[in-house]
């Protein structure tokens, strides 16, 4: 399932051909929003926005296009008159001068307006988006701290959208890698340099991975890993998906475990 970074990469495409543009023309494919195209067509795109894993489409008329990808949905951004060859089924089209906007697979889609969407039940429960420009390392340590998630153990915590909006399961591991800290360990008995540590990660690798399309392990790395020849899949993840291969940073054998039905990699050498 696509993570918080990958859902704002799609944000930022689809921004670059709707955004302040007229809709020229929309397709709905879910028979339950038929009446919706009418009401959308000649209206103007004002916001293209995340929360965690939604994407809200806004329009100049009180509506908002919901979408979840779930595991299957993707997005596609093509200039005027052109479409991806797929053999996915189209849910949603959004037509500009620019260019256009199509949603596959997909089928949590829906229209809201902004009422609704105020009391949306999964947007209400989701914590601050973890790529929120406005989130601070400190406001993570709070809620690190606060009462209904400073008992509970990492691993699991860390899935947990109410805890904090876009973080997955590659996110996971590797947030817990680089914050030095084993998937067991809970907030209530970690040090405060510890608690830190993992709120800064919580940011810092979250932001990584969206400005690097994906890749988590830092920038002189991935260089000296490219020097070597290894492609995208050998330098993206300092864990994730290395089962059984050594650590980057002591060369101990990464380790894969299973928390929370979800399969989460760890270095034992490097994590407390």
């Amino acid at each position: 399932m696509p993570e918080g970074p990958e859902i704002r990469r799609e944000a930022d495409a689809i921004a670059k051909v709707l955004l302040n543009q007229r809709l020229l023309d929309v397709y709905v494919e879910p028979a339950r929003l038929s009446d919706y195209p009418s009401q959308l067509i000649d209206r103007t795109v004002v916001a293209v926005q995340t929360h965690g894993k939604a994407l809200l489409t806004r329009f100049d008329n009180d509506l908002t296009l919901y979408s979840h990808n779930q595991l299957y949905g993707r997005w596609y951004v093509k200039p005027p008159g052109q479409s991806p060859k797929t053999n996915r089924t189209l849910r949603v089209g959004l037509f500009t001068a620019l260019g256009c906007a199509l949603l596959y697979s997909a089928t949590d889609v829906h229209v809201y307006t902004d009422a609704d969407l105020a009391t949306h039940p999964f947007l209400q429960k989701l914590g601050p988006d973890v790529l929120d420009a406005r989130l601070t390392w400190q406001a993570v340590a709070a809620r690190l701290q606060s009462a209904p998630f400073c008992k509970r153990a990492l691993g699991g915590l860390y899935l947990d959208q109410g805890f904090i909006a876009g973080i997955g399961n590659y996110l996971r591991s590797e947030i817990l890698f680089f914050a030095g800290l084993r998937p067991e360990r809970r907030p209530v008995d970690l040090a405060e340099l510890e608690l830190r540590r993992l709120a800064v990660a919580t940011l810092e690798v979250s932001q990584r991975a969206y400005a690097a399309r994906g890749i988590t392990n830092p920038a002189p790395r991935v260089a000296a890993l490219k020097a070597e020849g290894r492609r995208y899949s050998n330098f993206r993840f300092a864990v994730f998906d290395r089962a059984a291969e050594p650590c980057f940073d002591c060369g101990t054998a990464i380790e894969r475990i299973t928390v929370t039905t979800r399969r989460l990699y760890f270095c034992a050498g490097c994590q407390d």
